[in-house]
């Protein structure tokens, strides 16, 4: 028996703005966010009975929430990359009964002359990279190219999150500069 008894009748009273505010900041669409809650709250009746009560209504709903975001993004990311094939129907009086299958191009199937590029914007980067005083280059490669969190960054150059922002603007700025000069 749990410890602590759970009223599903003020959920919605009590919970949904907060439920609602934490997905909104996650999905940034009206709609699916309201899907998202409405789908928590769903979920929390049908599994009401495994509810402890170690943790507050509201923890063990962002709980479920948070598993619902995760399924949501797992949902819309699983159909990239597959290559998409249509299938029509041939008309003509030749082949008449016969089914075509079209291939339509992979956006990540890369030619020779798609490496060629990417090699000269590498060069190009790189190019850039070196023109860039020493500390802007240290944090644009740390941040943009390897992906550090700032924190890492912050403590590794013993410099201040504030700071950090201020010399990645001012980087990517020169490098947007830089590339518009030297490879566009």
């Amino acid at each position: 028996m749990p410890k602590h008894k759970i009223n599903p009748n003020k959920w919605i009273d009590l919970y949904s703005d907060y439920l609602y505010n934490y997905t909104i900041s996650r999905v940034s669409d009206r709609e699916i966010a309201q899907d998202l809650v409405q789908d928590t709250f769903f979920a929390g009746l049908k599994s009401m009975k495994n509810f402890k009560g170690e943790a507050s209504e509201r923890t063990w709903l962002i709980s479920i929430l948070k598993r619902k975001i995760i399924d949501h993004y797992r949902r819309i990311n699983s159909n990239k990359g597959k290559a998409e094939v249509r299938i029509t129907y041939n008309d003509d009086s030749e082949s008449e009964g016969d089914w075509l299958e079209e291939r339509v191009a992979d956006p990540f199937d890369k030619t020779a002359e798609d490496s060629m590029q990417n090699e000269e914007l590498g060069d190009a980067i790189l190019h850039c990279l070196s023109k860039l005083p020493k500390k802007q280059a240290d944090v644009f490669k740390m941040k943009t190219i390897e992906g550090f969190e700032t924190e890492v960054i912050c403590n590794e150059l013993n410099i201040t999150a504030s700071n950090l922002w201020v010399i990645i603007h001012r980087a990517r700025t020169a490098m947007a500069e830089c590339l518009k000069e030297n490879w566009f």
